[in-house]
């Protein structure tokens, strides 16, 4: 689709959706199962698409793309019949002899914009979500991942009739066009200064929306912990698509008494998964362009670094990183990274680090690595994110029975699982009343008032 045929294009979708098809819960259901076969018939174009794009492998897509997209789908086909039926809630006193349910109705049409760094998860799962929540949608893939863009065309159109699903490319200015119609539903990923970018567009219109945005993401590792086990987890969550990932671990607080130590299988962590030298290993992404390169680079300029650093513009690679000494004033820990560089500070007391986390906006994740219940519940309580793991990282993303989601800065709503249902929802609230009886006292005069109230105090 042409940028300019958008509003023609959004209009049709206005139109299909009135004409009530949308809701069937067989045409639904239809619907979920050509994606799926969509996404298996594509499955090997989607995978040379994110290899050219982002160098990532095979493995590295199926987990963290492909099959958390066909896991979604099946979930929703489990159990769309349910989430779709009414649910009956209790009626008060003061309304009675009524009933009360909740009927869940599809929003309209929604506009789902993507991220590049996992370009086909990111648009395809909420996606999943629209069509189980009886929507339209349009799609609009990142500029910046432009062969898994082409794919992702390919699977929308052959797929799905245009005033149904459709699909857009362009760069900022197609979004800029798009923020400026008026959709019944906005989901979308990014960052933080966007975001607000989108929300300030959705305002003029009172559309609701889903912000799925990012943060600096803490890891906190406490002196009780499994260094290698910690390590290893860090590490992989570091590295994973070269730290491209809204959740990876952005900044390490190490304690003083386990510190070196930590580094130390840290080091050898990274050897195990990639080698002496990652630049020459198949499983190590790239970074996206080279100007995302020229940032990363300025953020290394302070610290020690004592492991990696190698940086070759020519093919977008950038080392796994670790700084050591760094200061809280310092770049690296000013903005988001975003990339396979891993700051790292050091505390004797966690009081430092629920001080430091709060003192800064809310992260999209919060990591404790450490073997006591109590200090896990303690940081827990004391701090706020829109999700947590401890002993772990990221992977409550990949429990599609957890919502996921941030708060504040980093994010606003919840999806996968029924949420992702949820978000592209309206509950409708809906009270029943008889027709054979009526209370006397609801109506002027207010006969028998006084002899009520004392059931309804």
């Amino acid at each position: 689709m042409i940028p300019e045929k958008i509003p023609l294009a959004l209009q049709a979708h206005r139109d299909f959706f009135a004409t009530q098809h949308t809701k069937s819960i067989a045409f639904r259901k239809q619907q979920l199962d050509a994606l799926y076969k969509a996404i298996i018939k594509n499955e090997k174009a989607l995978y040379k698409a994110l290899w050219t794009d982002l160098h990532k492998s095979e493995s590295e897509a199926f987990l963290t793309e492909i099959s958390i997209v066909l896991q979604e789908i099946k979930h929703h086909q489990k159990y769309l019949k349910r989430w779709t039926k009414p649910t009956r809630v209790p009626t008060s006193l003061s309304v009675f002899p009524s009933s009360s349910y909740i009927i869940y109705e599809p929003l309209g049409t929604a506009l789902i914009i993507a991220p590049w760094n996992y370009p086909v998860n990111l648009l395809m799962c909420p996606l999943v979500g629209a069509i189980a929540a009886g929507c339209c949608a349009m799609l609009k893939p990142s500029p910046y991942t432009p062969n898994v863009a082409d794919v992702m065309k390919k699977i929308i159109t052959e797929t799905f009739p245009e005033n149904y699903i459709s699909i857009v490319q362009g760069d900022r200015q197609v979004n800029t066009l798009l923020l400026s119609q008026r959709f019944d539903f906005i989901f979308f990923t990014g960052s933080p200064k966007l975001g607000k970018i989108v929300m300030e567009a959705a305002a003029k219109n009172l559309t609701p929306l889903l912000l799925e945005l990012g943060g600096k993401s803490p890891c906190i590792v406490d002196e009780d912990a499994d260094l290698k086990v910690a390590a290893r987890r860090i590490m992989w969550g570091k590295t994973i698509n070269a730290g491209q990932t809204c959740i990876a671990p952005d900044y390490l607080f190490a304690h003083k008494n386990i510190k070196d130590e930590l580094l130390a299988e840290m080091r050898k962590a990274l050897i195990e998964f990639f080698g002496e030298n990652p630049e020459q290993n198949d499983f190590f992404p790239r970074i996206v362009n080279e100007q995302a390169v020229t940032r990363l680079e300025k953020l290394m300029k302070d610290g020690d670094i004592i492991v990696g650093g190698k940086i070759d513009r020519k093919n977008r690679y950038i080392a796994p990183t670790i700084i050591d000494n760094v200061t809280e004033d310092m770049p690296v820990m000013q903005e988001e990274i975003f990339g396979p560089i891993l700051p790292v500070m050091t505390f004797t007391d966690t009081k430092t680090v629920v001080d430091y986390v709060n003192k800064h906006e809310k992260p999209l994740a919060f990591y404790y690595f450490g073997n006591t219940k109590t200090k896990a519940e303690a940081l827990l309580a004391q701090t706020s994110s829109g999700g947590a793991c401890i002993n772990d990282v990221i992977l409550h993303f990949a429990n599609p029975h957890l919502p996921f989601g941030g708060v504040g800065n980093s994010g606003l709503g919840k999806y996968h699982h029924r949420e992702n249902f949820l978000a592209f929802s309206n509950r409708r609230s809906v009270l029943k009343s008889v027709t054979w009886f009526d209370i006397p006292v609801k109506f002027p005069p207010f006969k028998g008032l006084n002899k009520l109230k004392r059931f309804l105090k």
